[in-house]
């Protein structure tokens, strides 16, 4: 399971999220920011999208469903992307200029390589670093983090489970670091 943490406070979500859009602007790493956490998706299988992916060149629009296969579990899904997900991806197409078959998330020195992990991982500690700074944030913090909020928004565990491809709530539960949160409430609220 590791040490990655969700990001549990949505003011300092809302912080990590618009560092690359407001303090440091940079619009690629703004939309793959935002794309991670709003899809939930692993950083191997948000590194490996490419423009035909995302981009309806025919009509010029950013998609409404991500269809993927997933890297770690051969698991296809079809993924609808909200409000924040289209905003962030039409800023960064219109910088870029998509072409057909290109990364998404490239160097910005070669289009054609995309950018490695290790660079999503410190972007993505640069941001949590400046705004939250919170430790135990990583790539995996953002896929932690769309669950984490969904659950407390009252999305069905079941339908978490799904996402996530887990075959059990209580790994869901304790993935998503709620247990610990259950845990921690009951400590709280028992006064004795």
């Amino acid at each position: 399971m590791g040490t990655a943490q969700p990001i549990r406070n949505e003011e300092k979500l809302r912080q990590f999220t618009d560092y690359y859009l407001t303090t440091r602007p940079s619009a690629r790493n703004h939309a793959l920011i935002v794309l991670t956490l709003n899809t939930a998706l692993r950083i191997s299988d948000v590194l490996s999208l490419r423009w035909d992916d995302l981009y309806d060149f025919d009509s010029r629009q950013i998609v409404k469903h991500l269809r993927i296969t997933e890297q770690k579990t051969g698991k296809a899904s079809v993924i609808a992307l909200n409000s924040h997900v289209v905003s962030a991806l039409k800023s960064f197409a219109g910088i870029r200029t998509p072409q057909a078959g290109e990364f998404v998330f490239t160097k910005s020195t070669d289009h054609s390589i995309p950018i490695s992990r290790t660079t999503a991982y410190r972007l993505i500690r640069k941001a949590a670093d400046e705004t939250i700074r919170l430790p135990h944030i990583s790539c995996h913090s953002l896929r932690k983090t769309f669950g984490y909020h969904a659950w407390k928004k009252g999305i069905q565990p079941a339908l978490l489970m799904d996402i996530y491809n887990h075959s059990s709530y209580s790994y869901t539960k304790r993935y998503l670091g709620i247990d610990q949160d259950e845990r921690d409430a009951a400590f709280m609220e028992v006064l004795l």
